[in-house]
Formats: structure tokens, C-alpha cells, sequence
């Protein structure tokens, strides 16, 4: 996990909180993940439009944040898995509320998923 803030972070917490979230997919990541844990290709099948070189880099940005967990199974074939860590679970958990703001105010109450 991340111990030091970025260089040229501001002060603003919104600020710093969109660091760790910025990025086309890392929402809708945090969204599946928040479902149950996935392999590579599962994220990559719910996810329609990422390619394999962003999502691999968006999965190594959250997992140095500290929000994604990445589990390596000893086995053969390799298995790798990924999931929400505790600080990651709370972190849909604050988004959440802006998530019902944009099904209420853009998407007409209805719900893209």
C-alpha cells in the first residue's frame, strides 16, 4: 500500500480521492470487484471495450493504492485473482452515494447495469 502521497498531490481530499480513482475503468472495476473476485479474463469479459494493456495497468495502479488485492494460486496452470481489499470496500462504499446521484439526476432512476 501507498505510504506516501503522490508528488503534486493537493490538499483537497476530493482531489486526492479522484488519484486513486481516476481512470476510464477503474470505477466500473471497483464496481465488478465489489460483487465477488475475479481472474484476469472475467474482468476483462465484464468489462466490454477495455483492452488487456489497461486493465493489466489500472490492476497494478489499484493494487499499489492499496485497494485491489492480487491472490497468486500456487497451482498449474497459474491462477491469480483479484478482490477488493478492506480499504477498497470502503471506497465503493463513498461512492456509492454519487452512484445514486447519477441514475437519479442522469440516467432517469434507472440503473446502466
Amino acid at each position: 500500500m501507498r505510504t506516501a502521497r503522490r508528488p503534486g498531490s493537493a490538499e483537497c481530499g476530493i482531489d486526492a480521492a479522484m488519484e486513486v480513482i481516476g481512470g476510464k475503468w477503474k470505477s466500473s472495476i471497483l464496481w465488478v470487484l465489489n460483487e465477488r473476485p475475479c481472474r484476469f479474463g472475467e474482468l476483462r469479459r465484464m468489462l466490454p471495450g477495455v483492452t488487456e494493456k489497461v486493465l493489466a495497468s489500472h490492476l497494478r495502479e489499484m493494487e499499489a493504492d492499496g485497494i485491489v488485492h492480487r491472490e497468486v494460486y500456487d497451482e498449474v496452470p497459474p491462477h491469480v485473482e483479484y478482490s477488493l481489499t478492506p480499504l477498497g470496500v470502503t471506497l465503493n462504499d463513498a461512492l456509492a452515494p454519487l452512484g445514486a446521484w447519477g441514475r437519479e439526476h442522469l440516467l432517469g432512476g434507472r440503473d446502466a447495469h
